[in-house]
Order: C-alpha cells, then sequence, then structure tokens
C-alpha cells in the first residue's frame, strides 16, 4: 500500500486522517467534523489500516479497548470464583482435597472440585488470561503509542487553516502588529511553554510527556503481570508448610531438598496472673492460657555435594538459630517464620499384657506411634502382633472395619492378637483410649495402658519470593505513570498571520477550564482576543433549537 503524501509535503502512513505536519484533513468524514477527533492526532494505527493477514486480525483483536476491559471482567469473575470455597494450599492435611470439599460443602462443594477450582490461581486457564491481559496492553499500546509519537514528533509551527478551525479553541481576529506577538511569546516562556516560531508564526507548547502517562501505566502492569506469572515459575515463588516435630529432621521444602532443618527443642512460654502486667489478669480469667513466646530452636543443614537425597550422614551444618514470631530463619533467599504449634503431641504409647483374673502382667509393649512395629515378643512364650493399626480412629463403618481420618496419632487404636502359653493361636483385642472390645469372644488377656511420651511440633511456613522486587518496580512505574498522567495536561497553543489578520488556536488532551484561564493571562494586554470554546457555541445553539 502506498503512502500519503500531502500538499504541504510531507509524506503520511497509510490510513492517517490529519497530516502529521500541517494537520490537513486527508479524509472526507475528517473533512465535514466541525471539531476533530485530537485523541491521537488523527494518526495512522495498524489496527485500523491493515486487516488482510491473521497476523492483522490478531493485532487488531488484542488492541481494542473493549477486548482489554472484557479480559479484565473475565479475570475478576474467575478471581471471585477462587474466593468461594478455601484453595487446596489453605485445606487441612488430614483429607484429599476431594473428601473435603465433598464432606464441607456437598455436591456443590464436588462441582466445584470436579471443575478444577480448587487450584483456580494456578490454572493453565487463569495463567492464560493473565498472559492475554499483558498481550493487550503491550499491542494496545503499541498500536497507539508509536503513531502519536511520530505524529507529535513531526508537527510544524505552521498548520493548515483548517486545522485551526477545527480546534476546540479557537478564534479569527484582526492583528495588532508585531508587537503583540513579541508580547505573548514573552509571556509563553514566562508560563514555561517550549517556543517555536517560523515565518512570523508562533507555536507553543508545554508537558508533551503527560501524554505517555497512561502508556507508562501499561508499562508498569506488564511488568506486575510477568512478576506475578513468573511466581508459578519453579524456584521464583515458595510459600509452603513444614510441621516438624522435636527431634526430628526434615527437607526444606521448595529448596530442592538441598537444605534441612532439626527441630532441637520447642519454647512455649505463657503470660501468668500476678507475674505479669496485672491489666492482662482479667483476659486470662475470660480465656485462659494465652501464649507470651513461642520459638523453636533449630539446626539448619546443607546437604553436601554429590550426596543423594536421604543421606543423612552427609549434611553440613550452617548453623543454629532461634525462630521466634516475626524472627524468621533466613537463608539463600528464603525465610523459615513460627507459624503455629500443637503441645503435647502423642508420639509412644505404652500398653501391658496382663491377665484379667488375676492382674498379673507380662511384659510391656512400647508402641512408636509413627513407625509401629508388627510384633512385640514378651518371651516365655508371651507375645503381642499389632494386626491394625488406626492413628486417629473416628469409629466403626458399617461391616465393623475401624476407621481412621488422617495418620497423626490424635486417638490412637489398636487391633492386637495376644499369645500366651494357653492361647497358642492367640486372643484378639481391639484396643482404644478408654475402650477395649473384645470381638471374637471374651479374652483371658488385655491390653491395659501404661503410659504415654508427647512432644511437641512446631508449624513453620518456608518462604521465598523472586518477584518481589519485579512487582514493586512494575507498581513504582505504574504510578509514575498515574501521576504522570493526572497531574499534568499537554498543552499547545498556535498563533499565526493570515491576510491581516491573526488565527488564535489552542489543544490540551484535558482541563480546558485550566487553558482558558492560562489563555486569558497570556493575552491580557496584547490586544490580542482570547479564542472561543467553539464546543459552548455549539451546546448553546442545540439549546436553542430545543427552545
Amino acid at each position: 500500500m502506498n503512502d500519503m503524501k500531502c500538499e504541504c509535503g510531507h509524506v503520511n502512513p497509510v490510513g492517517t486522517i490529519l497530516c502529521e505536519s500541517c494537520g490537513k484533513a486527508l479524509t472526507e468524514n475528517a473533512q465535514k467534523e466541525k471539531l476533530h477527533d485530537m485523541r491521537y492526532e488523527g494518526s495512522a494505527r495498524r489496527s485500523q489500516t491493515y486487516n488482510k493477514t491473521i497476523i492483522d486480525k490478531i493485532w487488531n483483536f488484542f488492541s481494542s479497548v473493549k477486548v482489554g476491559v472484557w479480559l479484565i471482567v473475565l479475570t475478576l469473575v474467575a478471581s471471585s470464583l477462587g474466593t468461594i470455597f478455601p484453595q487446596k494450599d489453605m485445606l487441612p492435611t488430614n483429607l484429599t482435597p476431594e473428601e473435603y470439599y465433598h464432606k464441607e460443602y456437598g455436591w456443590v462443594g464436588q462441582l466445584w472440585y470436579k471443575l478444577g477450582f480448587e487450584d483456580l490461581y494456578g490454572s493453565w486457564w487463569y495463567l492464560l488470561l493473565i498472559a492475554a491481559i499483558g498481550v493487550s496492553l503491550v499491542i494496545c499500546s503499541l498500536d497507539r503509542f508509536i503513531p502519536l509519537h511520530r505524529a507529535l514528533k513531526n508537527q510544524r509551527v505552521t498548520r493548515h487553516e483548517g486545522f485551526m478551525k477545527r480546534q476546540r479553541l479557537y478564534i479569527d481576529a484582526a492583528i495588532t502588529g508585531d508587537q503583540s506577538f513579541a508580547k505573548v511569546k514573552e509571556r509563553l516562556k514566562e508560563k514555561h511553554y517550549r517556543v517555536k516560531e517560523e515565518n512570523g508564526n508562533l507555536f507553543a507548547e508545554k508537558n508533551r510527556f503527560s501524554r505517555w502517562g497512561p502508556y507508562v501505566n501499561h508499562i508498569g502492569l506488564i511488568i506486575f503481570l510477568i512478576g506475578a506469572m513468573l511466581r508459578f515459575v519453579p524456584g521464583m515463588y515458595v510459600d509452603e508448610l513444614l510441621w516438624i516435630r522435636e527431634g526430628e529432621t526434615k527437607v526444606i521444602p521448595g529448596t530442592h531438598e538441598k537444605y534441612l532443618l532439626k527441630n532441637n527443642k520447642f519454647i512455649l512460654d505463657t503470660y501468668q496472673k500476678g507475674k505479669d502486667n496485672e491489666a492482662f489478669n482479667q483476659a486470662l480469667d475470660r480465656v485462659g492460657t494465652v501464649a507470651k513466646n513461642f520459638q523453636t530452636n533449630v539446626t539448619l543443614y546443607k546437604r553436601k555435594e554429590g550426596a543423594l537425597p536421604g543421606e543423612s550422614g552427609k549434611l553440613a551444618k550452617v548453623k543454629d538459630d532461634e525462630i521466634k514470631v516475626n524472627h524468621p530463619l533466613e537463608f539463600a533467599h528464603y525465610s523459615v517464620y513460627q507459624m503455629d504449634y500443637k503441645p503435647n503431641e502423642l508420639k509412644t504409647m505404652t500398653l501391658q499384657l496382663e491377665n484379667k483374673k488375676t492382674k498379673k502382667t507380662f511384659g510391656q509393649v512400647k508402641i512408636d506411634l509413627f513407625n509401629p512395629k508388627d510384633v512385640y515378643d514378651l518371651q516365655k512364650g508371651y507375645k503381642v502382633k499389632l494386626i491394625g493399626y488406626y492413628p486417629n480412629f473416628t469409629g466403626f463403618a458399617k461391616d465393623g472395619e475401624p476407621q481412621s481420618s488422617s495418620p497423626i496419632p490424635d486417638n490412637p487404636a489398636f487391633l492386637f492378637r495376644m499369645y500366651s502359653p494357653e492361647h497358642p493361636k492367640g486372643e484378639v483385642s481391639f484396643v482404644a483410649i478408654r475402650q477395649n472390645v473384645e470381638p471374637l469372644g471374651n479374652n483371658d488377656y488385655k491390653m491395659s495402658f501404661a503410659g504415654i511420651e508427647t512432644r511437641n511440633v512446631s508449624a513453620l511456613t518456608v518462604h521465598k519470593d523472586l518477584t518481589l522486587w519485579i512487582l514493586a518496580v512494575g507498581g513504582a512505574i505504574f504510578m509514575i505513570g498515574v501521576i504522570q498522567g493526572a497531574y499534568w495536561n499537554h498543552r499547545r497553543i498556535w498563533l499565526q498571520r493570515k491576510e491581516g489578520n491573526v488565527l488564535i488556536a489552542a489543544h490540551t488532551n484535558k482541563n480546558y477550564y485550566g487553558i482558558k484561564k492560562e489563555l486569558a493571562a497570556i493575552l491580557d494586554g496584547t490586544g490580542l482576543p482570547v479564542p472561543k470554546d467553539q464546543q459552548e457555541g455549539k451546546k448553546e445553539k442545540e439549546k436553542e433549537k430545543e427552545v
């Protein structure tokens, strides 16, 4: 397609409505307009010029502001759907997501899960929506910024008469002499205008940078979206919960099994009546125990190079630390925060084999509730076999089978087969806290409670965010664009001699009240009239017709 050459000699790209240099209307529709649409200076936008290839159609689709708005609306609606029920990262660990949603919310929760909303913000289609918004911002910006920048860069001092007449602020008046122009030029410079002169004509402009405010906004938003999407790249963002028991060493989530943490001791300090501030006494009477401080004393280890996962012998100690609320353990861009705790979790339970009639015992069985043995040999023909273990016993199913809701031993129960010289084939007994059931009839022996061991469990949050600075930069650039576009406006004033008269026109991208007031101050005492607002005149004529 050929370029369009204006009578002023400037070559304009195809699709240009107003000549980039002199402002002459190049299309019939523009020539019929009473006031020019100066939003993009009548420049040639790609989306309004080409529509042949598939690339043109994709470009035109994403360059539409309506498409961008709809993408944002769809993303907001999708984001709100993710807040109806908790996301999978917030669910308890004792149930699978499918079981949790069905149990808590019935068929609605089950449908919600089947639709894939349990991890909505990490789903492929949600990320696709975010990416589409980013593409729309890029194409919208390029489609408008490049031609607008070219048009503002090429504008001449002397503009076409039709361009001047179709500005909102315009007047054609008799000239009073060169001295008036000199005064106007001086006052324009006092108002911080950049003034250009050509053949006795004046062109003054200031705050052109404010026109780029929306595009700076877009750059900030694009950077912000890039930062948000980078959170789904492995290694860029970690936010995991780590439950770790006293004496336990665990791999720190998100470190690719490179770092391990050992819980040496959990410490809980509580407020005491009389010993601490007396103002707390009333609160303590009302709610009971209140934590004053809780912390986890830990040792951080790093796996040596060449060591395989699970090789605990090849660990190098990094440091000892105390993790307190708001005082995290920090290393290699990671921060480990004290989040929660669970005091006195059952660790072991000790039971003893006892003759029901004689009350005589024949040895104790100490069961590790996290790693129980299958068989406990008590010598002299006495033996106990663990044939069923239910860490969190919740009751019996319809078929009589014991049920457990989680692997955490909050309410342990056991199914034993007890061997003795009198019963070489064994007797079966079901034992739970304050419960002893003999499912196959009366037994001569039973398992009686002898003691427990507990330990504290600490909940730590592992956090790593390499995207935070990207989000901060994007947010800062966005705010710069907001300030740039909100507190300044692009103002232009043209003074042009024509056959003994002077044409005065002015344009601003917003705040016409401000430029009218400024023009009145500039032209005061020069003998030149203040341009009239042609839009106000148009409104008055419309009112007269209505009357």
